[in-house]
């Protein structure tokens, strides 16, 4: 669909156009080289080669690592205070996962007791409750005779 919602021929807008202006290259002045002496002079070196050619050279020793520098010693007190610190966490971890563990287990037994009051509970009163006349005593009340509070039947 055409953006100004017309049916005729599309209408021609004016446009810009911008080119980009190139920037002028950068001109690198290399840096003057300064010739440094070496504070002695090698020694030249000499090899005869097994056909009997001579080669002369500069020796090169190996590069010297630098020395590491010794460590200060820990002082005592300082590593007792941090193996103290470490160990005071450690115990403070423990305590709070102690402490959870008894929560658990109280909520667990109280849930075990009331568990079993429940079906105690159940079971008493079916047996109180039960109108089924199997394993049990009855007693006809009008038959008997109370005399001096002993039952006689």
């Amino acid at each position: 669909m055409h953006p100004d919602h017309t049916h005729g021929t599309p209408v021609q807008r004016a446009m810009e156009v911008h080119q980009p202006t190139p920037l002028p290259p950068a001109v690198a002045v290399p840096a003057p080289v300064i010739p440094v002496q070496p504070n002695t002079v090698p020694a030249v070196a000499s090899i005869v080669l097994p056909d009997g050619r001579v080669v002369t050279g500069y020796a090169i020793n190996p590069a010297q690592p630098e020395p590491v520098t010794a460590k200060p010693p820990v002082s005592r007190p300082a590593v007792n205070v941090a193996l103290g610190g470490v160990g005071f966490l450690a115990v403070c971890g423990g305590l709070i996962l102690l402490t959870s563990f008894i929560a658990a287990l109280t909520a667990f037994i109280t849930q075990l007791i009331t568990l079993a009051a429940v079906v105690f509970g159940g079971w008493i009163a079916v047996q109180v409750f039960s109108t089924s006349g199997s394993g049990g005593n009855t007693f006809n009340i009008r038959k008997a005779v109370f005399k001096r509070n002993h039952f006689n039947g």
